[in-house]
């Protein structure tokens, strides 16, 4: 028996569990209460993706006599194919058969049908990324021709990331999501309710915990709630996560609470540990929305303050069948696969939003606004007790964005524990990020960023309260790019009062970052309006009219009037048409009009502008508590005597070994002695935050003009090859 089970349903992520219960499981763990985790997805997905499952969607498919298109009718054709390979191809992508990549890139392996049937660049591809990507590409695409006949022939809902999204999103009326509930059951709803009840009965919860991240699995939470409902009452539900801490804030329907005993926001520690309390006595509760006397009520009357991220304890991923997380890649771009290939233990650096200014964020709620860092040590400390929990050394930090002094510092950490990671992060494209940072972050095991471009305007990036210019993008991204870290933007079109010229010239910055080769990837979408950020709180300052409605259930997500009268979803499938070919390295030479299929003004942006960006000198300024890190090995010294015009000089070589190269470099004996001593001193092994000033004072106490011998062709050549002022 456990006290409580946390449930993640249908659908999130096949890679990689969806952190939040592993979060509260850890917390759980610090205060003895008994808890297991469940991740129904991937189970039912292993499930439903085998010979049974297969067989059974097929069988179903021709009963209902749905098989209509011609890609379907191929598929369906083709179903012995599939249901002998399914197993195989399954186990291929959970990286437990990875011979079968020589098989599947050979041909005629795969069942191909219509998502085949598009241009694929495999050969620039293969040696981009290599035999094991080409492979899972193509078996990714073999599972999104099976999703396709899925969704056209037997369940409309099924998404591999999301099930019934669209009843999810803005559903300001719970009316079609209780409809929805009182219909059969599909196929999905089958084996997830089976799969569940099996949990149920094993570990006999008094609290059932469910986890909504997104609106991609809200209708699978309530299926589950409505099923432990009819079948076993005595257990108390309760639905958290980041939906309803966005969305459902306003939630006034009682029927929501024929499904669910409670529903809570925000931070779940202290409301989940107060709810377990309120089964055996009472106590009062912390942002948590309940039925009381047939009607919808908030409480929150806990005087208890909330815990401090160092005191939640470490995420604990036990419980989670981690070898059955699925790698697939959609696209053939090292970046943009990281979201999809390869499990990543997911950390956080800090709580919240350390700038939380954007006008289109949610910025009022609570999980931006309250920003609350995490020491490095404790950051570090929590990833080697996940490498020891999860055999895993692949890190994301999912962070609103990562705070760059507190990366610095756990980069120093990480290198100093001689740690080997793998890691990667959200961020702002801030000017913190200077070539040396990036230098450090790499050597720590960072291989990858992703950050809000957005616009890609001057002036709506000033709206946008970004705090950064496009020419300060460029040059970080560069920064991060040129030490081999690769970065993904974010996009947006159609922010209010952006017009038509500024959308083509954004399009246009972003095919001149993409060819000048400091961005990776990226993604477009179109602006939505929500209700807790600024724009959603002030439209008028932001030239829109809101169209609000009644709100019974969510609340997040607001259709607008933009007063520009400017259609910007027309620009939608050209922008991502241009962006898809910019991130497979085509199409820079084309006019930008060929992407569209209507007409469009050409770019006013200079067709130099990013390159002349990148070529401006990045000005180093050193604040007065700058640390000097040496990242290579002790060199080793000799001296040598030189002669001339009999005048005998002596001087000091320094002997460098770094892991792909040797390089030599002569000074003079008291500027070689101070500089090997210096190097000696600042291994971040040996000793961490030397002071450039405290480096300025010994050299001085022997020598002359700081200033010029830190500037010289020798000290560049190290500041190129380690030596970092950070």
């Amino acid at each position: 028996m456990k006290d409580i089970l946390l449930l993640t349903p249908p659908f999130t992520q096949l890679n990689t569990p969806y952190p939040a219960t592993a979060y509260l499981k850890g917390f759980l763990n610090t205060k003895g209460i008994s808890n297991h985790q469940v991740d129904l997805g991937i189970e039912v997905i292993v499930a439903f993706f085998s010979k049974h499952g297969l067989s059974n969607a097929f069988e179903t498919a021709a009963n209902r006599g749905s098989i209509q298109s011609e890609n379907a009718k191929r598929i369906f054709a083709l179903r012995d194919d599939y249901i002998q390979s399914i197993d195989s191809i399954i186990e291929f992508l959970q990286g437990k058969n990875q011979t079968l990549a020589r098989q599947i890139c050979a041909g005629n392996y795969l069942p191909e049908a219509a998502r085949f049937d598009e241009p694929q660049e495999l050969d620039w591809a293969f040696g981009k990324m290599g035999m094991r990507d080409r492979a899972t590409h193509l078996a990714t695409l073999y599972l999104e021709d099976l999703s396709d006949f899925i969704v056209e022939c037997v369940d409309e809902n099924f998404g591999f990331s999301r099930y019934a999204e669209r009843l999810g999103r803005s559903a300001n009326s719970f009316d079609e999501i209780h409809e929805n509930l009182q219909k059969a059951l599909t196929i999905i709803d089958q084996i997830t309710l089976a799969i569940l009840e099996e949990k149920i009965k094993k570990f006999q919860p008094k609290l059932l915990c469910i986890s909504v991240p997104f609106p991609g699995n809200l209708f699978s939470a309530f299926r589950c709630a409505q099923f432990i409902k009819k079948h076993y009452p005595h257990i108390k539900i309760v639905m958290g996560g980041g939906f309803p801490n966005t969305e459902l804030r306003s939630l006034n329907d009682k029927r929501v609470f024929e499904y669910f005993d409670f529903i809570t926001l925000d931070d779940g520690e202290l409301p989940i540990e107060l709810l377990h309390k309120s089964l055996s006595s009472s106590v009062d509760f912390k942002r948590t929305f309940l039925l009381e006397n047939e009607k919808v009520v908030y409480k929150n009357n806990s005087t208890q303050a909330d815990y401090r991220q160092s005191q939640i304890g470490t995420p604990d991923y036990s419980d989670l069948p981690l070898d059955q997380y699925i790698s697939v890649i959609e696209m053939a771009n090292p970046m943009h696969s990281l979201w999809s290939d390869g499990r990543w233990n997911k950390l956080t650096m800090a709580h919240g939003c350390y700038w939380a200014k954007c006008s289109f964020c949610d910025v009022s709620l609570d999980y931006v606004k309250l920003y609350e860092p995490v020491t490095a040590n404790l950051v570090v400390d929590r990833m080697e007790e996940m490498i020891l929990q999860t055999g895993g050394t692949g890190f994301h930090f999912v962070d609103e964005a990562a705070p760059p002094a507190l990366m610095r510092a756990i980069a120093i950490e990480i290198i100093k524990r001689k740690l080997k990671l793998t890691w990667w992060a959200n961020i702002r494209f801030e000017k913190s990020f200077t070539k040396d940072l990036c230098f450090l972050l790499k050597e720590s095991g960072c291989i990858a960023v992703s950050g809000g471009l957005e616009v890609a305007s001057d002036r709506l990036l000033k709206l946008i309260k970004k705090g950064v210019t496009v020419q300060q993008v460029a040059q970080v991204c560069n920064n991060l790019t040129s030490a081999g870290i690769m970065v993904h933007a974010y996009l947006m079109f159609g922010f209010p009062t952006q017009s038509k010229q500024e959308t083509i010239d954004s399009l246009e910055m972003v095919r001149q970052l993409f060819e000048s080769g400091v961005i990776e990837s990226g993604f477009w979408h179109q602006f939505a309006l929500t209700a807790h950020s600024p724009i959603g709180l002030n439209p008028q300052e932001f030239g829109i009219e809101p169209q609000l409605k009644e709100i019974q259930f969510a609340n997040n997500d607001v259709e607008f009037i933009d007063k520009t009268g400017i259609k910007h979803e027309r620009f939608s499938d050209g922008l991502k048409k241009a962006l898809y070919n910019y991130m497979h390295d085509l199409g820079f030479d084309l006019p930008l009009q060929d992407w569209f299929d209507f007409k469009v003004s050409a770019p006013t942006i200079a067709p130099d502008f990013i390159r002349n960006c990148l070529e401006l000198k990045q000005r180093e300024t050193f604040k007065s508590n700058a640390i000097v890190v040496w990242l290579g090995n002790t060199p080793s010294i000799k001296k040598q005597i030189s002669t001339k015009k009999g005048k005998s000089k002596t001087q000091v070589i320094l002997s460098f070994d770094t892991k792909t190269s040797q390089f030599d470099l002569i000074f003079s004996e008291n500027i070689g002695n101070c500089l090997y001593q210096t190097l000696d001193n600042c291994q971040i092994h040996k000793r961490s935050n030397t002071l450039l000033s405290e480096v300025q004072k010994s050299f001085e106490m022997e020598n002359e003009d700081f200033v010029s011998f830190w500037s010289s062709e020798q000290v560049l050549y190290l500041r190129d090859n380690g030596l970092l002022i950070l």
